[in-house]
């Protein structure tokens, strides 16, 4: 009795640790260093605190922040940005509809970073997978590398912007992979950088931090 009482006690923890979290009309949080299971919420922001663990976080009409060096296996949101502070790890894919990503330094997205209406900026940070956008810009800032190339997608529909997006590789950023561009872009490539084919546009080289 007393050895199925001691083992209950040491699973236990292992079992809260690994709860799912689900909020409608709120935030879904997880402390600093705590391990979760899937954390979700509608309407509202999910935070994952510095150094914590765990599985898909998302939600819908919210943003994601994904701490420091804070894991996670995918981020997704709907209406909302995701963003990964230093050193955070994404071993899957972060996807948004309507949002921004930013990755900040040392933060990895092992899978694929796309968003359809929003902009994704690195900052010596690395993408797996490759990058995606329709009508967002994208910044492989000072240092990133990006492994799956760029592909922006054709509109389809009316009601998207009719601005090309801006596409910056800066300097010392690696892009491997085909740059593959199905809409109108402004392609402007540091001359420290190292990318793949372009297909779609022409690359404007550029000398110093930024175009």
């Amino acid at each position: 009795m007393r050895l199925a009482v001691l083992t209950l006690a040491l699973l236990l923890p292992v079992a809260v640790a690994a709860q799912d979290i689900d909020k409608v009309n709120g935030t879904a949080s997880v402390g600093a260093g705590e391990h979760a299971g899937d954390v979700h919420s509608v309407n509202g922001s999910v935070h994952i605190g510095d150094g914590a663990v765990v599985q898909s976080a998302g939600t819908v009409n919210g943003s994601v922040d994904l701490g420091s060096n804070a894991q996670a296996s995918s981020l997704h949101t709907v209406n909302g940005r995701l963003s990964l502070h230093e050193g955070a790890r994404v071993g899957g894919e972060a996807e948004t509809t309507n949002g921004s990503i930013t990755l900040d330094p040392h933060a990895e997205v092992a899978g694929r970073a796309s968003t359809t209406n929003g902009s994704i900026t690195l900052d010596h940070a690395h993408v797996g997978g490759g990058i995606e956008t329709t009508s967002g810009d994208i910044t492989v800032g000072d240092g990133s590398r990006v492994q799956g190339g760029i592909l922006v997608n054709e509109v389809h529909s009316m009601g998207w912007s009719n601005r090309p997006p801006h596409i910056v590789i800066g300097p010392h950023a690696v892009v491997s992979g085909t740059l593959d561009f199905h809409r109108e872009v402004v392609l402007d490539v540091s001359d420290s950088a190292q990318i793949g084919p372009v297909r779609g546009a022409k690359a404007n080289i550029f000398h110093g931090a930024m175009p």
